[in-house]
């Protein structure tokens, strides 16, 4: 568990008064609860439950021991303090029972069809069904396999979160066979313990992946030749171990392209040396990035002996005869390894091109292709644009998705921070999965990498704005008015550049609506509209001041407040010169020449603002700090010739 999410299950949940499981027909009306991400169905039955502080815990056969003592530890938090185990239902079900385990044991079979539940045995399947009755209640949480089963206690803990639990029945399967994120950005990489809270988030949100793959780790890239140092390569054990309890797929990534020599024999036999040494310490999954590299000429002069003169077609050949014998080698070393994942050096786009034909008819099949979109930064992924890069590369791809990455120049001095959108529902249809590459901060990522996780499990029921939101609450811990502050930050970092001029989602949405709003109460409106629209700004004003210490108090996850904490200082002046803006405007609206000593505090408080800087070497290019800009900036510039400062007679 995050430390956002222990919150959720620990504090706010302790919070709530639990009392005997009631029954149905004293019980609140059942409403239809909010999990993330979106179930494949989910459907209300009749009646409520409301855990009381003894629980009956049935484990079946077959359970994983880590999932059983996570359950135990959800109920823990959610209130419970006697937790009582048994080994087969009751006849009368008398107070709450639980029943966790393998849809494949008869005890949790005979537990889904007291609820009237099937099982779902699709990959990763679960089966989650509560069933209220008379003073008594059953939950059963069944998983197809032990992926499934941990999936269905990840909402069980969702659930755990309301006062009352409604009966219904969660059918549920991932859309997309991988999903996760690549820590693929350039610029300082994320922290061993940043890495750990990642890793916890992720199998929270129902991922299966996570690729080690910063551009900066020499030993990865520059050093690929050489082994890691037995420190280094003691931590990457220490994350491969805990992916492995969070159900997560800890994939090696090496860059070997701007040095290696294709058709080296002993540049292949060191690739396969770097993954022996990491198969020793629990890693089992890996990839060969090609990306950003030189194609046009080779890297030794035998490369031209044995593929001919440099160019994208022999790229293509080279690349292949080696990923094919590094393939090879990993089912030699284990027959149930995952399949090798490469990115090529022609990763965004999907046009048909020499290298990629050559791709296409030489790559061993089993091996996963990566796949930016349409460009680097692609500001919108179609079903049809998925497909042309099907027959482009010859197999379903493997999106990468730079959202919310934040390591090139036209995002210098943001957070990204709007929400996943922009992705066609289907898309399930034509990739094998999406991995986001996030920011150099990671707890700030996990705004849009929640939006990412949540389309990979479910694209044709994602919600970019209800799953933002969600985001929100969860980094919060649940917490009210930490949530509502995180929603104002948000909005001012809403802008999502591209590598072009144009960005693919606007800035700060909320607020410009605001700000026209009052732009059109004081130029055409009577006077009860323009005190009504100041009102509102005086408003927005003090929330976008406020919000920051909000966000620093304590309850929002601390990393949070300490990646972002620039963003929460130029934020926070942002507020106070919006604050005497709106003074400025209302004193100028009743004809109070102090309207002009309030809007050069503004002017002041502005510059103040627009200098602060990012943490220096926080990202790779460093910079002042940008909050909701052409936006906020614009309208404080603006604001003293909207109403001319006239004092009245």
């Amino acid at each position: 568990m995050t430390r956002a999410a222990n919150r959720w299950t620990g504090a706010a949940l302790a919070a709530i008064a639990f009392t005997a499981l009631a029954p149905a027909a004293q019980a609140r009306p059942a409403t239809l609860p909010a999990i993330f991400p979106a179930p494949a169905t989910m459907t209300l039955g009749d009646g409520t439950l409301t855990l009381g502080r003894s629980v009956t815990l049935i484990v079946a056969p077959g359970t994983e021991p880590e999932t059983a003592t996570l359950v135990r530890d959800l109920l823990s938090q959610a209130g419970v303090t006697d937790i009582v185990t048994a080994r087969r239902l009751p006849a009368a079900l008398d107070g709450p029972t639980i029943v966790i385990g393998p849809d494949s044991a008869a005890l949790v079979r005979e537990a889904l069809s007291r609820s009237k539940a099937s099982p779902d045995d699709a990959p990763e399947g679960y089966t989650l069904a509560t069933h209220a009755s008379g003073q008594g209640g059953l939950i059963t949480v069944a998983g197809h396999d032990a992926d499934g089963l941990f999936h269905a206690a990840q909402t069980l803990r969702q659930l755990l979160t309301r006062q009352t639990i409604p009966a219904l029945t969660i059918r549920d399967h991932p859309a997309m066979p991988i999903r996760g994120t690549i820590e693929g950005f350039y610029g300082k990489p994320w922290s061993m313990t940043d890495r750990t809270k990642h890793l916890d988030f992720l199998g929270q949100m129902k991922a299966n992946t996570y690729v080690y793959s910063p551009k900066d780790d020499p030993f990865a890239r520059d050093k690929w030749r050489e082994p890691y140092p037995a420190a280094t390569l003691a931590g990457l054990g220490t994350l491969a171990a805990r992916a492995k309890a969070n159900h997560v797929n800890f994939v090696y990534a090496i860059s070997p392209g701007p040095s290696i020599c294709f058709s080296d024999p002993a540049d292949e036999q060191a690739l396969l040396r770097k993954f022996a040494a990491l198969r020793g310490i629990g890693v089992h999954s890996f990839y060969v990035a090609l990306d950003d590299i030189e194609y046009q000429k080779w890297n030794c002069e035998a490369d031209k002996a044995a593929f001919g003169p440099s160019g994208a077609q022999a790229a293509g050949v080279a690349q292949s005869k080696l990923l094919n014998a590094v393939q090879a080698d990993l089912l030699k070393q284990d027959p149930a390894s995952r399949p090798l994942i490469m990115v090529p050096t022609e990763y965004y786009d999907a046009k048909e091109s020499p290298y990629k034909a050559a791709l296409r008819a030489n790559l061993n099949p089993r091996i996963v292709v990566q796949w930016t979109g349409t460009d680097v930064v692609p500001p919108a992924i179609s079903v049809p644009d998925a497909k042309a890069a099907t027959k482009a590369f010859g197999r379903k791809t493997l999106l990468w998705d730079n959202y919310p990455v934040n390591d090139y120049a036209s995002s210098a001095g943001r957070l990204l921070l709007a929400p996943y959108a922009k992705r066609e529902a289907g898309l399930s249809t034509e990739l094998t999965g999406i991995l986001s590459n996030p920011m150099n901060q990671e707890a700030p990522s996990r705004v849009a990498v929640t939006g990412v996780l949540a389309f990979g499990w479910n694209d044709k029921g994602y919600d970019a704005q209800r799953t933002w939101h969600y985001a929100a609450r969860d980094l919060a811990g649940g917490d009210t008015r930490a949530t509502a502050a995180l929603l104002q930050l948000f909005d001012t970092q809403h802008l999502a550049p591209t590598f072009g001029s144009q960005p693919w989602q606007e800035q700060a949405p909320r607020l410009k609506a605001l700000l026209d709003h009052v732009r059109e109460a004081l130029a055409d409106g009577d006077e009860r509209e323009r005190r009504a629209a100041l009102a509102e700004l005086h408003a927005k004003a003090d929330a976008l001041a406020d919000a920051p210490d909000t966000i620093r108090a304590g309850v929002v996850d601390p990393a949070f407040a300490e990646q972002a904490a620039p963003w929460l200082e130029a934020m926070q002046l942002w507020g106070r010169a919006l604050q005497q803006t709106a003074a400025g405007l209302e004193a100028a609206d009743k004809g109070n020449a102090a309207a002009t000593r309030y809007f050069a505090d503004a002017k002041r408080i502005a510059a103040q603002a627009a200098a602060v800087q990012s943490i220096k070497g926080a990202v790779r290019f460093d910079g002042p700090i940008k909050i909701a800009d052409g936006v906020l900036d614009t309208f404080i510039a603006d604001a003293p010739g909207l109403i001319a400062v006239t004092a009245k007679p």
